[in-house]
């Protein structure tokens, strides 16, 4: 059986979806594909546009997403070398439909600091 034939079931624990979803959804997974979406980027570049990330977490996860072929990482055999980063056709689509939610949270942010506003007052100003 070839994993194509397979049912893939992200609510199960043991589904291996689950670590996939959880690699791209995560913050850290989900801004660095937001960010390889506009392009090719070099480790530092990359960790300069997704602000606030370390270089271990970055790095961490490239090799998540990497793994999960939706990074194509090329590494050049050049002095100093040179290692560049970019979306695979998958990474891409992924991408492209983070990037949608991603837009749309942007879009409706006022509404949900309105809604945190009331839910504080409501609670005593927590």
């Amino acid at each position: 059986m070839d994993s194509s034939d397979l049912a893939y079931d992200v609510f199960s624990r043991q589904c291996s979806s689950r670590s996939t979803l959880e690699h791209v959804t995560g913050r850290w997974g989900a801004l660095t594909l937001g960010a390889l979406h506009d392009g090719t980027f070099r480790f530092n570049e990359l960790r300069r546009r997704v602000d606030g990330v370390s270089e271990k977490m970055l790095s961490q996860t490239l090799h998540a997403l990497e793994r999960d072929g939706l990074v194509l990482r090329d590494a050049q055999p050049t002095n100093p070398p040179r290692v560049d980063y970019q979306l695979t056709a998958l990474g891409r689509e992924i991408a492209e439909r983070l990037l949608a939610l991603i837009h749309f949270v942007e879009g409706r942010q006022g509404e949900v600091l309105k809604a945190q506003e009331r839910y504080d007052a409501a609670r005593g100003g927590l």
